[in-house]
C-alpha cells in the first residue's frame, strides 16, 4: 500500500438492498468514490430488524419481509464469496428493484445471483446467517443510534445517517456534497439538519431504458 492510499479515510456505507433512499446515496457515494480514489467497505443494515416490535403502518409493515429476504441474501452472498461480491450483488439487485420498479423478487434474486458469478442455491431463504446480519445492522446502530434508518456512512471516525439526496448528485456537486458532510458529521455537537422533502426518488435509466 502507498503512503498516498493510506492516508485515504476508510469509507463503510450500510444499507438495505429495499431502500430507495438508500439506493440513491449508494449512487452518490460510488460516484465520490471513483473521482477520489475511495474504497468503500459496504455492508448490510435491515429494515426489517430495525422496525423489529414497532407498531408500523400496514404498507409499510408488509415490506419487511422483502427486507430480510434481501438482507439475508446480501449476507449469506457475503459469507460464500467474500466482501468482494457484495458490491455487484447490490448493483444487480438495485438496477432492477429500484430503477427497474420490479416487484417479482424470485426472478430479480435468481438474476441478481447469476449477475454477480454467484450460485443459485443462494437463492433459498435461510436463518444461517442471522447472527452475522444482526452484527452487522447493530454496527451501525452503535454509530449513529437507533432513531435514524438506512443508509449510514461512516468516513474514519465520522459516522452518519444519510445523505437523502434526489437525483444522485454527480461530478463537482457531488464532492461538495461529500466535503460538507464529513465536515459537519465531525463536530462533535453537531446532530441533525433537515428540510422537507420535496420530490421522491428520481432514478437514472437502466439500460434497458437509455
Amino acid at each position: 500500500m502507498s503512503a498516498e492510499q493510506a492516508a485515504k479515510p476508510t469509507v463503510r456505507m450500510w444499507f438495505d438492498p429495499t431502500c430507495p433512499w438508500a439506493w440513491m446515496t449508494s449512487r452518490w457515494l460510488g460516484e465520490v468514490a471513483e473521482a477520489r480514489g475511495l474504497a468503500v467497505d459496504w455492508q448490510v443494515m435491515s429494515l426489517a430488524v430495525l422496525n423489529e416490535g414497532r407498531d408500523l403502518p400496514e404498507a409499510y409493515a408488509a415490506r419487511m419481509p422483502r427486507s430480510m429476504r434481501l438482507t439475508r441474501l446480501v449476507t449469506a452472498a457475503r459469507a460464500e464469496g467474500g466482501d468482494a461480491v457484495v458490491k455487484p450483488l447490490y448493483d444487480a439487485l438495485g438496477t432492477r428493484i429500484h430503477p427497474g420498479a420490479r416487484k417479482d423478487d424470485d426472478a430479480i434474486v435468481a438474476e441478481a445471483l447469476a449477475e454477480a458469478g454467484l450460485p443459485a442455491s443462494l437463492a433459498e431463504e435461510t436463518e444461517a446467517h442471522d447472527e452475522a446480519l444482526r452484527a452487522s445492522h447493530s454496527a451501525a446502530i452503535e454509530l449513529v443510534g437507533d432513531d435514524v434508518g438506512t443508509p449510514v456512512i461512516a468516513v474514519g471516525d465520522v459516522a452518519f445517517f444519510g445523505p437523502v439526496v434526489s437525483p444522485a448528485p454527480t461530478g463537482e456537486e457531488a464532492l461538495r456534497l461529500f466535503d460538507g458532510i464529513v465536515a459537519a458529521a465531525s463536530v462533535d455537537g453537531f446532530f441533525e439538519l433537515k428540510r422537507s422533502r420535496t420530490r421522491g426518488p428520481q432514478f437514472a435509466p437502466t439500460a434497458e431504458e437509455s
